[in-house]
Parts: C-alpha cells; sequence; structure tokens
C-alpha cells in the first residue's frame, strides 16, 4: 500500500470522525477493512485514486472466496463506497468506481418442508390413536395437528386459540395475528369436523386448548414436543417435525396445488408479500412443470 493511499485512508477516517461522530470500534473496523482493499489494489498495480470497477469487484470476489460471509462483504463494500465518495468529493478524483457494484447478498436459507405423503401419514397416525386411546390427549394432538395443517397458523396464534376464534359452526376461525392484526381462514371438512369433537367434551372457558399454565393455555413447547414425539411414532425423523415446518408445509403444498402468492399471503398473515416470496422456489418449479408439460415445443416421452 503506498503512503499517499495511507494518507487518503486517514483522511477519511478523520472525517468519519469529526463530521459524522463515528464510534472508535466503527473508525478501526473501516481502517482495517481499507488498509486491507488498499493493499489488494497495490498487488494489481493500482491505487485508490486509480482503482476501476473490475478491481472492486475482484476484491470482492477474493474475500468471498476466502470464506467471507455475504453480510461481512456487504459491510466491506460499505466502507470502500464511503472512501470512493468521499475521494470524489475532495476531487482526488472525478469518478467513482463503486457506483455500480451490487451488494453482496445472502442467500435465505429455504424452509424445510415435509412432503405431502409425510403431512399425511402424521394426520394418520394422530387420528388412529385418537381413536384408539379416546384420551383427551390424543385427540388434542389431532386436532391441533388438523388445525395447523389447514390453517399455516403460527404455533402461538394456535396454542392461543380462544373459543370465540371459531365461527360459522367452525366452518372458519378468526386468527389473532401480529401486531393485533386479524385475519379470517376456512377451515376443511377434516379440521372442522375435528374442532366439533373437540368442543363436545371441552369444558366451559376462554381458551380452545386450555391448560393449567399461568398463560391458562397449552404452552408452545409443550405442543412442540409432543409433534416430535409424534413424528417419530409415524416414522419421521423428529428432527425435520416442528410447527413452523407444517406452517412452511401448508404454504409449500398449497403454491404447489395452483394458489396465488398474494392468497398465501393473506392466510399466512405477513404484512409484507416479500416475506411469503420465500417460497418462490415452489412456484419455479410448478412453472417449470407446466411448461414442460403443456408447451407445444416440449419434448414428448
Amino acid at each position: 500500500m503506498s503512503v499517499a493511499d495511507v494518507h487518503l485512508i486517514e483522511a477519511f477516517l478523520e472525517m468519519m470522525s469529526a463530521e459524522r461522530g463515528a464510534a472508535r470500534n466503527t473508525i478501526e473496523a473501516y481502517r482495517r477493512d481499507l488498509a486491507d482493499y488498499a493493499e489488494y489494489l497495490a498487488g494489481t498495480g493500482a491505487r485508490l485514486a486509480t482503482a476501476a470497477r473490475r478491481q472492486v469487484v475482484g476484491y470482492l470476489e477474493l474475500v468471498s472466496a476466502q470464506g467471507l460471509s455475504a453480510a461481512s462483504g456487504a459491510r466491506r463494500l460499505s466502507a470502500i463506497r464511503q472512501l470512493h465518495k468521499f475521494l470524489c468529493a475532495d476531487g482526488v478524483r472525478d469518478d467513482d468506481p463503486t457506483r455500480i457494484v451490487a451488494s453482496p447478498r445472502a442467500r435465505r436459507a429455504l424452509p424445510k418442508v415435509l412432503s405431502i405423503a409425510e403431512v399425511d401419514r402424521l394426520l394418520a397416525t394422530a387420528e388412529a390413536e385418537a381413536v384408539a386411546e379416546g384420551s383427551a390427549g390424543a385427540l388434542r394432538l389431532y386436532v391441533l395437528l388438523e388445525l395447523l395443517y389447514a390453517t399455516g397458523m403460527r404455533v402461538s396464534e394456535l396454542v392461543g386459540l380462544r373459543r370465540a376464534a371459531m365461527l360459522r359452526d367452525a366452518s372458519h376461525l378468526t386468527i389473532a395475528g401480529k401486531g393485533g392484526r386479524e385475519r379470517i381462514v376456512p377451515l376443511n371438512d377434516r379440521a372442522r369436523d375435528a374442532v366439533r369433537a373437540w368442543l363436545k367434551g371441552l369444558a366451559p372457558g376462554p381458551w380452545l386448548f386450555p391448560a393449567a399454565g399461568a398463560e391458562g393455555h397449552l404452552g408452545r413447547q409443550v405442543f412442540a414436543r409432543e409433534l416430535k414425539a409424534l413424528a417419530g411414532r409415524a416414522g419421521i425423523g423428529a428432527d425435520r417435525v416442528t410447527p413452523h415446518v407444517l406452517r412452511h408445509a401448508f404454504a409449500s403444498h398449497l403454491l404447489a396445488g395452483g394458489a396465488d402468492l398474494r392468497v398465501v399471503q393473506t392466510l399466512l398473515g405477513h404484512a409484507d408479500i416479500s416475506t411469503t416470496q420465500i417460497y418462490t422456489h415452489v412456484l419455479d418449479d410448478t412453472l417449470r412443470t407446466l411448461v414442460e408439460t403443456h408447451h407445444p415445443l416440449a419434448e414428448g416421452d
């Protein structure tokens, strides 16, 4: 790294401290990141005053190959951007080589999803146990499972359901979601019949799934434990089954069946459709199959 580049970085850090009030830890982090960038430029025969876009991109590719996370790469690019903007504002250079450099983005992990056959096996096992045992606990687990897969509720919404949430003879359900937002979702025949059976033996009270705890209703952890145990009895890895995985299964199976993304957004209670778009990998597969099956130029068997 040249002496001139050292001075430019220090001038930039001085500005960050004096004019923007950057904290000492921030300044030190910027100093390390920018020194590393300047060293890379020196290795390519460039300097801060002459660096081109390809060298900025090359540096980001290098640190990514070295194992730097996308979040850390984005942080480094932010520091480099600010430095080059400072150099332009200070008249050191006329152009900003970072202007059209895309920030590294972390790939959002796809949700874990059970197959339709696996969900059917879970439901069948829970139903069979409810019939065979005739206990309130077995019936409750079956009803919880039917409701979860029928509506895609969050587990906190499910265990905290009030008896009054059932509408129109248990054909619809009012769910109190995040931020006090309510949504009404329909129940399929299986879920409706399960709820009706549960209500027949339920003692008076405000909760659909009452319990002796401080909250007055079933706890999330209790349901999660019972669900994992059920998965084991159904021959499905317990580590693959959680209430949230069934919420994902609800959304993914709906989309695979042709449901509109906006409808799924409403049913899940997402305030922003960008949250629902994590499921678009399902749409991609469905559309690819559709084109391959129905396009006139698709290859025949």
